[in-house]
């Protein structure tokens, strides 16, 4: 009897539906992290939109400041640009430049020369230890302290009118002597006053700026410490520097987007990068061999197909359980048909076998679509598979029930 045979056919991909199903979940999470991030940039930005800016009435802005100057008589002329700051600051100028750490050692070295024949005053908001090499040489930035109400305990004037106020941020330590150190914390001032040279003007460091905010400025003696260090003179320069000014570029051309990462950045990466290696390395090694252990309960045969049936269902993985049938089908069948285990998947030798075994009954049309054919389209045709395997195996243990026995000779 011959056996039809039929060209194994690959198994058909993921549907749509599959690929929706197993993804949709990893989708969601995206697109929640997506509209989290969009709605935190929304609401920063607002919050931090006019920071420090006199035109600004948001929390974080300086409007009221400007309010309180203009009514003592003093002009505020706003500027974006070091251009701008050092044509503007003038004799009799207050010069208040409120992020100076966002300035390259060009521009604060140009506007340092720019003004230091000018008499009048210049006022650093919180400036970290790369702006002060530039300019001020002869100070140096200790770590930064959170913000408190602090006493003045020092000389200067201003401070001692205008009592305890809300400073923090860094602290500044001089070799001048002649310096006024105010606001202690921790051992070093957070107001550092150094004296004019002849001719020139005298600098003002303050180690946080959240005193100008509109929040803070009715605290405490917020408003008259302000009112004090910026309306000292008829007109005040307020310089906002921003990262697109294009004198950056001309003055500094080597400085790049690496140079504005602060140094402690570079080891926070490097933690990061050994605990992702000594996480990768914990899950990729194998501690040993494994070890099978003895379950604390009997679980039934039964039990623990129907689960795997389960979980092949949930997946719809057709695929996975039309090969356990079929293998364990063909395994069952080689010894019934006088096939070696070891042959029991090979169509060359059990497909012939079984043809040959089923050739007084009726054998199925393809033997070889139905024992190493592809995977199934459908749950349906999975069914329509289990019971054609099962009644093919069932003919076969039937028909070696009923078959002749030999006896031997007596």
């Amino acid at each position: 009897m011959t056996t039809a045979t039929t060209t194994a056919t690959t198994a058909p991909g993921p549907t749509a539906r599959r690929v929706w199903t197993r993804s949709r979940g990893v989708l969601l999470g995206l697109l929640i992290l997506v509209l989290a991030g969009v709605t935190l940039a929304a609401l920063q930005s607002g919050q931090q939109h006019g920071r420090l800016d006199p035109r600004s009435a948001d929390r974080t802005g300086s409007r009221a400041l400007a309010q309180l100057l203009a009514a003592q008589g003093v002009t505020t002329r706003v500027v974006t640009t070091a251009e701008e700051a050092a044509a503007a600051a003038g004799p009799d100028t207050t010069l208040l430049v409120t992020t100076p750490d966002v300035l390259t050692a060009g521009q604060l070295t140009a506007l340092r020369t720019a003004t230091a024949l000018t008499p009048g005053r210049t006022v650093l908001l919180a400036p970290g230890p790369a702006t002060l090499q530039a300019a001020a040489p002869t100070v140096q930035a200790d770590p930064q302290v959170g913000n408190a109400p602090r006493e003045p305990g020092c000389a200067l004037p201003a401070a001692r009118r205008a009592g305890d106020v809300l400073l923090g941020g860094f602290r500044y330590s001089a070799t001048a002597a002649s310096a006024d150190r105010c606001y202690d914390a921790g051992g070093g001032p957070t107001l550092l006053r150094l004296p004019a040279p002849p001719g020139g003007r005298d600098t003002v460091l303050l180690g946080s700026a959240d005193l100008l905010y509109n929040q803070h400025l009715a605290e405490r003696g917020n408003a008259s410490l302000a009112l004090q260090l910026l309306g000292s003179h008829r007109h005040l320069i307020w310089y906002l520097p921003s990262v697109s000014d294009s004198s950056a570029s001309a003055q500094d051309p080597q400085r790049g987007f690496l140079d504005l990462i602060p140094p402690g950045w570079y080891w926070a990466l490097l933690q990061l990068t050994l605990a992702a290696a000594c996480a990768a390395v914990w899950r990729a090694r194998r501690l040993g061999p494994l070890v099978p252990e003895r379950l604390p309960v009997a679980v039934p045969a039964a039990e623990t197909t129907e689960g795997h049936a389960r979980l092949y269902e949930q997946a719809h993985a057709r695929d996975r359980a039309s090969a356990v049938l079929r293998s364990a089908t063909r395994t069952r069948l080689a010894p019934l048909i006088g096939v070696s285990p070891a042959h029991a998947h090979t169509p060359d030798i059990l497909l012939p076998a079984i043809a040959t075994h089923l050739a007084a009954t009726t054998a199925p049309a393809d033997l070889h679509t139905l024992l190493f054919g592809p995977t199934p389209a459908d749950d349906k045709a999975l069914v329509a598979l289990a019971g054609q395997l099962d009644a093919l195996e069932t003919s076969i243990v039937s028909q070696e029930r009923h078959a002749p026995r030999e006896h031997p000779d007596r």
